[in-house]
């Protein structure tokens, strides 16, 4: 894939002049979009930028990331707490994602989402209350391994590290779940899954292939 330098401010310009004109390919009143990465990605800050974006062209919008639905750690932990292929496919609550998020913003659906369900602090539910977001909103959903799971983002965009930057830029604590982001290359192939690709190895200088 051929990439060209871009900066953060023009990229989140783009990505929500696309938001805008897009269509939920279901027919839903809502958008859905996911913003993929590792966490040495930093894909919150994106999201939270196009979010902006969209806000100030009249757009409702919800945030929402991965790390507020995860299981509980009797689950995560179940094989210790550094196993990186329960990483991988254990931590993160994707049914709850399907029921509480995806669910209400479907053709038909209430549009009544859960923002967030259980706090890795506290080991517990967070009772957040639901968030109706309107006709015409948009769900900036972002977090790792988004697209290995079939969700139905209506635009993707992928924040690619390399193997060296990724293990660079994540903190030592952390490079036990590296092997969890190769076996994701291997299998779902994120780059070739998603709308856009954002390369992000220095995030002072990222560089894109465009929109799909």
């Amino acid at each position: 894939m051929r990439l060209e330098a871009i900066t953060w401010e023009r990229l989140t310009e783009a990505l929500a002049d696309r938001a805008m004109a897009g269509k939920a390919e279901d027919g839903s009143p809502w958008l859905r979009v996911g913003v993929d990465g590792a966490p040495a990605a930093r894909t919150g800050e994106l999201a939270e930028r196009v979010a902006e974006a969209l806000r100030l062209r009249g757009r409702s919008v919800l945030v929402a990331g991965t790390s507020g639905f995860l299981r509980p750690a009797s689950l995560r932990y179940e094989y210790g707490r550094e196993d990186p292929d329960t990483y991988y496919s254990g931590w993160f609550d994707t049914g709850a994602l399907w029921r509480e998020v995806f669910g209400p913003l479907e053709s038909g659906g209430s549009g009544r989402v859960l923002p967030d369900l259980w706090d890795p602090v506290t080991d517990r539910a967070t009772r957040s209350p639901h968030v109706e977001l309107p006709a015409g909103g948009v769900l900036l959903l972002h977090g790792p391994f988004l697209l290995g799971h079939w969700f139905p983002f209506d635009l993707s965009v992928h924040l690619r590290l390399s193997p060296a930057a990724l293990r660079r830029r994540t903190p030592e604590s952390e490079r036990w779940t590296l092997p969890a982001f190769g076996r994701y290359e291997d299998e779902v192939g994120p780059a070739e899954a998603a709308d856009v690709v954002v390369r992000a190895d220095d995030p002072r200088h990222p560089a894109w292939g465009g929109l799909r």
